[in-house]
């Protein structure tokens, strides 16, 4: 398959990775991409190795490379090296009022026959009582954690 992102570095960008790497210094996602740039680089004095041959010496996935590469070219090697957080925003599940029914319900008796509440009696509880359509077992576990309330 033909490559679509060619990746050429500098000689200042080249030492610069070079120098994170030999030191080992930053964390391990940085370090990686750092390597995989290194092993693409198509410019003189570059490695230019294929990608299964980077995914062979760095053991990462192949669209762990292509990714890679693809950022450096469109967004450069800060950008690749550093990359912003996720833009996703996550709508809420449980509002207060539904966050106090669910801890209401988590200090209250358990079902009959249960010794206690389980996280999944707790999200089934509160759908079947219509304070939500579906909520899963880590909402409820995030929410309970949040409000400091131990469980279990």
């Amino acid at each position: 398959m033909e490559k679509k992102y060619w990746v050429t570095l500098t000689d200042e960008e080249r030492v610069e990775l070079g120098a994170m790497v030999s030191s080992g210094k930053s964390n391990a996602r940085k370090l990686v991409r750092a390597r995989i740039l290194l092993l693409a680089d198509q410019a003189e004095g570059g490695s230019a190795k294929s990608d299964p041959e980077i995914v062979d010496a760095l053991g990462c996935g192949r669209a762990t490379v292509e990714r890679v590469r693809q950022q450096f070219v469109e967004e450069g090697l800060e950008e690749t090296l550093e990359p912003s957080p996720s833009k996703r925003i996550y709508e809420r599940k449980l509002d207060g009022r539904v966050e106090a029914h669910l801890v209401a319900l988590a200090c209250g008796a358990p079902p009959e026959g249960r010794s206690g509440w389980t996280l999944r009696l707790l999200g089934d509880r509160l759908v079947a009582l219509g304070h939500v359509d579906s909520v899963s077992h880590e909402t409820v576990r995030q929410t309970l954690k949040k409000t400091n309330l131990s469980h279990g």
